[in-house]
């Protein structure tokens, strides 16, 4: 009999506000269904691939179906990766700090940002998302989880392991995975993960001060400044921006900043300052309240359409 999870969320959890958050949810193995306001993807767990598809019932609660059954061991393991997924976590004393340092956001309860089940995952979705048009990141993703990544019993895929991907051999990344110059870097930082040397226990620790994990990351392979801070609000640390070109644009479409970039970018972090541990929070609902006025609720979204077309290159 396949498993059904029930899972308490936060009291202000909204599944599609919160799943809607950030353009992973757009990458695959993740299918946010608009009509059905239902998240499905494939789950690595111990026992193999699971599908799982995640709604929120009228009293709040979140139902996770899978397509197999799963042991307790794995129904532990699926609710961590989900609670990390969709940022239970984050409570409502934390969303409630968060809205008395940026107050715009209050009404409509932003505050949580979507990430993925495992940290690996988020830093290879980072360095696929690096130095390339949107597309292509969707286009990688897609193609790493097709050759990589394992099939649940109902064909979701989930995205490959890090023991997988560290066994793969950089140029069949790139020739089946189209990942380019990444194709090195990423089977570096699948085997990094695999020795425990990236750690999330350890980078979540809260011993480890923000300027410590920043450094870490920004030595790692294909890692750089944006890189480096577009991890650590995946970890939970928003006191970094993670600034590009996306923001250049939004400093002169949406914020009436003009200058050179390097000017623009010392302006932006001073806009940002202001915001102190919620700097990345702050930075980025501004950004998506830039899309969703371009291009409807991001809930909404269609994923084969507006959903690749939503970076501000696309709206301005």
């Amino acid at each position: 009999m396949p498993t059904t999870l029930t899972i308490t969320p936060p009291s202000d959890y909204a599944l599609a506000r919160d799943v809607c958050s950030y353009g992973y949810f757009l990458l695959e193995p993740n299918h946010w269904d608009p009509a059905a306001q239902t998240l499905d993807r494939g789950l690595q767990l111990a026992g193999g691939p699971a599908g799982v598809r995640i709604d929120q019932r009228p009293a709040g609660v979140l139902r996770a179906r899978f397509d197999r059954s799963l042991t307790r061991a794995e129904q532990r393991e699926a609710r961590n990766q989900i609670t990390r997924m969709l940022a239970l976590d984050t409570g409502v004393s934390e969303v409630r700090a968060f809205h008395r340092s940026d107050p715009r956001w209050k009404r409509s309860g932003r505050a949580r940002l979507f990430r993925s089940p495992t940290l690996f995952e988020d830093i290879i979705k980072t360095v696929t998302s690096c130095n390339v048009a949107w597309p292509s990141t969707i286009a990688m993703n897609r193609r790493l989880c097709e050759v990589f990544g394992a099939a649940s019993p109902s064909g979701l895929r989930a995205f490959p392991t890090p023991q997988r991907l560290a066994r793969a051999k950089p140029m069949t990344l790139r020739a089946r995975c189209r990942v380019g110059y990444r194709d090195a870097r990423i089977v570096e930082l699948a085997r990094r993960t695999r020795s425990g040397d990236i750690d999330e226990a350890r980078l979540s620790d809260p011993a480890m001060s923000d300027d410590e994990v920043f450094a870490f990351l920004k030595s790692l392979p294909g890692i750089g400044p944006y890189a480096a801070g577009n991890i650590m609000q995946l970890l939970g640390r928003y006191s970094r921006l993670a600034l590009d070109t996306e923001s250049l644009r939004h400093a002169r479409s949406v914020l009436g900043m003009d200058g050179s970039d390097t000017e623009l970018m010392k302006r932006l972090a001073a806009h940002y300052e202001p915001f102190g541990a919620h700097r990345f929070r702050s930075y980025w609902f501004e950004l998506w309240a830039f899309y969703e006025s371009r291009r409807g609720p991001a809930h909404e979204w269609d994923k084969s359409t507006i959903g690749t077309t939503f970076t501000a290159a696309h709206l301005d």
